[in-house]
């Protein structure tokens, strides 16, 4: 994927140059120094690196997708930690090998006497911080607005983390042109953040002006919501992809919440369809019309965008039936549609898809019953879909029935290009 591949290839790149500017920078005497200034560079790449990920650039995401970039932003993360903490007990390790003091009497010494480096130990702190509660033992036991907050703390360590580079960091103080490199990659990054993050979202909702004039209840746990406003023939949205919806009430306007649209952009009307899974997505059956609603967004690579064969095979579990839906009435070409619930009363929008898929000619599969046995296993989709491995796949579900369909496709010899899904984390 052209997407994935250029970040690879950015990431790459840039190594290499710090690699060099550092080598030209010169080496220290003591070689935990040496290994404690690479690893702070590197560390500070992947910072910049990281705020890239978490930009939302529009090119980006539609080419990744939000899920893929979410991924590398957590293990990027993680890697920022590290190296970080391996640039401050190299450091500290080796000046205290130089001098006659402990490394803790060392640490204090340098934070005394050393520009930026008291600096470099709170953004250390905080990044420890946001380190840990983003494991997974302590995310799930945090409020998604807690652990958030507390993430939020990332842009102070970020801002000072680059002034103790500026103010100590030896390829800047050698070098002008590295200094020059350094703040440009920075620039990049921070405007990266500052136009995808609020530039872009702030323009889109005072372009749009997006008002809910419909709320639907399609059972007694799900509800359509249906949203108009101006010029939207010119929102960039596409079937498959999902925005963060803000619903501007005095009691949910801070909460925004991720759900993929369940209806083909029409260029007057957006359509979402959630499931009650928390308090956001069960206070949607109680909207009122008129209601104003920020919307961030379009986000994901779940489109047509990357298709590859002429026929497809749409696969939907339970409510990740919505962008299923929203694609089916985009594609062209022959479409077989499975959709896996507990039982018929689960099969939300299944009228729509019934009458979709009879309006394209395509074939509708509902299959319903407990999760064991597995009813797509591989010889139960290749009995639906005999000639499975000459279609694009595009799945949406729960990550149980997804991961355990993704292995049905691995053993049936489906194409990884052929195969399109992306894992939704809808927080209530």
């Amino acid at each position: 994927m052209v997407g994935r591949s250029g970040l690879y290839a950015l990431l790459l790149a840039n190594a290499v140059v710090v690699t060099v500017f550092f080598v030209q920078a010169g080496f220290a005497s003591n070689t935990l120094i040496v290994l404690g200034r690479l690893a702070g560079l590197y560390g500070a790449l992947l910072m910049a690196f990281q705020l890239l990920l978490v930009a939302r650039l529009p090119w980006f995401d539609r080419r990744i997708g939000m899920d893929r970039l979410t991924s590398w932003h957590r293990w990027t993360g993680f890697s920022v930690l590290w190296l970080l903490v391996a640039h401050a007990v190299f450091i500290v390790f080796g000046y205290a090998r130089s001098s006659s003091l402990d490394p803790v009497n060392q640490l204090v010494d340098l934070a005394e006497t050393v520009e930026g480096v008291l600096r470099a130990i709170a953004a250390l702190a905080i990044i420890i911080v946001v380190g840990a509660v983003s494991a997974r033992y302590a995310r799930r036991r945090l409020a998604y607005e807690t652990w958030h907050f507390i993430h939020l703390y990332t842009y102070v360590a970020v801002v000072l983390a680059f002034t103790h580079q500026v103010a100590a960091g030896t390829s800047f103080t050698s070098s002008s042109v590295a200094r020059t490199y350094w703040y440009a990659v920075w620039g990049v990054a921070l405007a990266s953040v500052f136009l995808g993050r609020l530039v872009l979202p702030l323009w889109r909702n005072l372009r749009h002006q997006l008002r809910v004039t419909a709320v639907v209840p399609e059972n007694d746990d799900v509800v359509s919501v249906y949203i108009t406003g101006r010029d939207l023939d010119r929102l960039p949205a596409r079937a498959g992809q999902f925005f963060l919806w803000r619903f501007l009430t005095k009691d949910r306007w801070w909460q925004a919440n991720p759900f993929s649209l369940s209806a083909a952009p029409d260029g007057r009307t957006l359509r979402l369809t959630a499931k009650r899974a928390g308090d956001g997505s069960a206070a949607l059956r109680h909207l009122k019309v008129g209601t104003r609603v920020f919307a961030e967004g379009p986000y994901g690579a779940f489109t047509t965008l990357h298709r590859t064969r002429p026929d497809a095979l749409l696969i939907a579990g339970g409510v990740g039936v919505t962008p299923i839906r929203a694609l089916l009435e985009e594609l062209h070409g022959h479409a077989v549609v499975i959709y896996r619930v507990a039982t018929d009363q689960d099969a939300v929008l299944y009228d729509e898809l019934r009458e979709l898929t009879l309006a394209k000619g395509a074939e509708l599969h509902l299959v319903t019953g407990p999760a064991v046995p597995d009813r797509l296993a591989p010889r139960e989709l290749a009995r639906l879909v005999p000639d499975i491995t000459g279609r694009d796949v595009y799945l949406c579900g729960p990550p149980p029935m997804m991961n355990a369909v993704l292995g049905s496709l691995r053993e049936l010899g489906v194409p990884r290009t052929q195969t399109h899904f992306e894992r939704f984390s809808l927080a209530g």
